[in-house]
């Protein structure tokens, strides 16, 4: 049995729901059995436990393949003989949290994020955090090989709805956060909208917002339903922005929020209108982390703006540090350079994984925004707006995005073949500049005459793909900065230069 095709990253991901062709689900029953128990004796190795002392506790999204797949992780892990705490519906930040709470040694999270709906996957916690992709490689492997018990006859779990638990560490958070004269009610006379997107995040409107005294009328798509019939809980989504930007605009809101299925995510929208997301996320996670660690290092992912460079070192005094892409890798940086002794407040990723220190560096999107939620509070009470924060931002004219393919077989290989012509070519260019703060891939930066910005080429983690982001402070200088990098690119075997050539002849028209 082969599982390691169902390893994203981090996670588990597959196909749990083919009403016309079952034969194509790939998270079967018996598959999240094996995973699951596969799981007990790697956590009984980190807590140097037996497996009948272990304390796991479950969880899930509102995705309509939940329930199935619930009871057979709960039967994987009760064949091992733990100790089972069964949470029903709750984020997944929530579910890292009983580890620090209710005394679990692991959590499991029945998750897809943003995935369509057919998908699923789980999501593996301990109580240092979430497993990193070189373990859950080790849980596979084991899922493959060790035999599976019997399911057993009786499932015995303990049932806890631990999302009011949570939703009550959130509300005190933002009462000692504002100090309000109404300690209770620190958010009347405010109103802010949720969209949860049909995901896991409604209750982030009825349960921490509405109970301080916040008015969440205009709120959308706050009950579950595992089908998203009304748009992709993902705030990297242009649909999704604009139907929480609408929301706000239409109740007059003091702010707009939105979270991704399973709550990891965030992002927000000002009063007037602003998006909060991307650069402008983390511009203003930056300045509410440096407040309380004044100088310290902001990790973000390699994609970033230089902009945002500058608002970080300059405007907010702290160091803005670009790493690699992907989420684990800023968290586990961050946790990395904390460890030596450096001042590591945030660690935050474009998509809006945002992981605060004090906050055991776990990406929580309700944190997130109950941060800026905080922050909001104290800027009106001077008179000023999230908009003000932002002021000094300054934002590229132009932003895109192009994937090129690779045809080689042995893709990896052919990749930093193409990644070490590029660089080689660059360097002996004379309007071109090799960025020394690069992580992953090649970064070049064009001078004012030759485009104003930059571009990074990178090898994707898992995929057969190139992808590369360009950046222009000036109107047009995309457009020559990937005619350049078309020029670098002459002659590389084994990648796809299509996408590009279109996007640098039709760049106008959309590419």
């Amino acid at each position: 049995m082969n599982l390691l095709h169902l390893k994203s990253g981090t996670d588990v991901r597959g196909t749990a729901v083919n009403e016309t062709a079952p034969e194509q689900i790939d998270l079967t029953d018996e598959v999240v059995r094996r995973i699951a128990a596969a799981f007990v004796p790697f956590l009984a190795t980190q807590c140097g436990k037996r497996a009948e002392d272990l304390k796991i506790s479950v969880g899930h999204d509102s995705r309509v393949s939940a329930e199935r797949i619930r009871r057979a992780v709960l039967s994987g892990l009760a064949g091992e003989g733990v100790q089972l705490l069964d949470c029903g519906l709750c984020s997944t930040p929530a579910m890292f949290m009983t580890t620090q709470t209710e005394g679990c040694d692991g959590a499991v999270q029945i998750t897809a994020s943003h995935h369509p709906w057919d998908r699923n996957g789980l999501k593996f916690f301990t109580r240092a955090g979430g497993i990193s992709g070189a373990q859950l490689t080790e849980i596979l492997s084991a899922a493959e090989t060790r035999p599976l018990p019997d399911a057993p006859q009786e499932i015995r779990a303990e049932k806890l709805d631990y999302l009011p638990i949570y939703c009550a560490h959130l509300r005190t958070l933002i009462k000692d956060g504002v100090q309000s004269a109404d300690h209770d009610h620190p958010l009347a006379g405010m109103k802010i909208v949720v969209d949860a997107g049909n995901g896991v995040g409604g209750f982030y409107a009825d349960c921490v917002l509405a109970p301080l005294g916040a008015d969440t009328a205009g709120s959308c798509y706050l009950d579950p339903d595992g089908r998203f019939p009304n748009h992709v809980p993902n705030p990297e989504n242009a649909e999704a922005m604009e139907s929480i930007r609408q929301a706000t605009l239409r109740a007059h809101a003091d702010l707009g929020v939105i979270f991704d299925t399973d709550v990891d995510r965030g992002a927000a929208v000002t009063a007037s209108g602003e998006e909060l997301n991307r650069n402008r996320l983390v511009a203003v996670a930056a300045a509410i982390a440096l407040e309380e660690s004044p100088g310290g290092t902001i990790v973000t992912d390699s994609v970033t703006s230089a902009g945002l460079t500058k608002f970080i070192n300059e405007t907010l005094g702290g160091k803005h540090l670009r790493f690699k892409r992907g989420y684990k890798n800023v968290i586990d940086e961050a946790e990395r350079r904390t460890k030596t002794g450096e001042n590591v407040p945030l660690a935050i990723e474009t998509s809006g994984h945002a992981a605060f220190r004090e906050n055991f560096f776990l990406d929580d999107g309700a944190y997130l925004v109950t941060r800026i939620i905080i922050k909001l509070c104290r800027l009106k009470r001077e008179g000023k707006t999230l908009d003000t924060l932002l002021a000094a931002l300054e934002e590229p004219a132009e932003e895109a995005e192009v994937r090129l393919a690779l045809t080689d077989p042995d893709f990896r290989a052919c990749g930093e073949r193409v990644l070490a012509q590029v660089e080689e070519k660059a360097q002996a260019a004379h309007d071109m500049i090799v960025a020394d703060d690069s992580f992953e891939g090649v970064k070049v930066i064009f001078p004012k005459d030759a485009g104003n910005g930059f571009f990074i080429l990178r090898l994707s983690v898992h995929d057969p793909v190139l992808p590369v982001n360009f950046e222009s402070a000036e109107c047009g200088g995309v457009k020559r900065i990937a005619q350049a990098l078309l020029g670098l690119l002459s002659g590389a075997d084994g990648v796809e230069l299509t996408p590009l050539q279109q996007f640098c002849g039709e760049i106008g028209k959309g590419y």
